[in-house]
């Protein structure tokens, strides 16, 4: 009991800073760019923190919602998701957060004066000889997914949808209560209207996470 109570109280007050991260993006000016990267990493890491620790402990709910969402929704929270696992495991280790994103070209939109607006770049596919022939296929199902639904799209809109899935799905999963549930939903980036309650649905295989 108590070691389940303890795990709760851990995944909500990830799932809060992961909503607070998201949420000071737009605060940070292009021209800070050591503050930028920073926040960025930050962001990367808290979202697959709490992605992984649903998947692992609410896979069940975690199905539920994402299946809850129009097919072509559904894709593309999966994809972002996933291809922020795939950044994950490039920084610090074989590339730097600076290979992966890049600044709005000038005069597109006022939102390009916020990190917001920069974008991830697409990225050469990574050097996996040295992995197992399983954790290869993990590892390039990242970076396609990283090329399809990250490449191109911009800071605000990929952290914006997978908090916004990631504090529902831990809402539903009863992980997310009371004040913590408010400070949440309070600190999510978008709407999470958009993303709609789960019907009953079977579990969908999760792998490599």
């Amino acid at each position: 009991m108590g070691d389940a109570a303890a795990g709760a109280s851990a995944l909500q007050w990830s799932v809060i800073a992961m909503s607070e991260t998201a949420q000071r993006l737009p605060q940070v000016r292009v021209w800070d760019r050591p503050r930028a990267l920073a926040l960025i990493g930050e962001a990367v890491w808290w979202v697959t923190i709490v992605d992984a620790t649903l998947v692992r402990h609410h896979a069940g709910v975690y199905d539920g919602v994402m299946s809850g969402q129009d097919p072509a929704e559904r894709r593309l929270t999966e994809g972002i998701l996933t291809g922020l696992r795939f950044v994950r495991n490039r920084i610090g280790r074989d590339a730097e957060l600076s290979e992966f994103v890049e600044p709005a070209a000038p005069g597109t939109g006022a939102g390009n004066a916020r990190i917001t607006g920069w974008t991830w770049k697409r990225a050469p596919e990574p050097a996996l000889a040295p992995l197992a022939p399983r954790a290869q296929a993990w590892e390039m199902a990242r970076y396609r997914a990283y090329q399809a639904r990250l490449a191109g799209r911009t800071i605000g809109e990929t952290f914006g949808r997978a908090a916004a899935f990631l504090t529902l799905t831990a809402a539903n999963a009863g992980a997310v209560t009371g004040a913590g549930a408010d400070a949440a939903r309070l600190a999510a980036p978008c709407p999470q209207a958009a993303l709609r309650q789960p019907a009953g649905h079977p579990r969908a295989e999760k792998s490599g996470r």
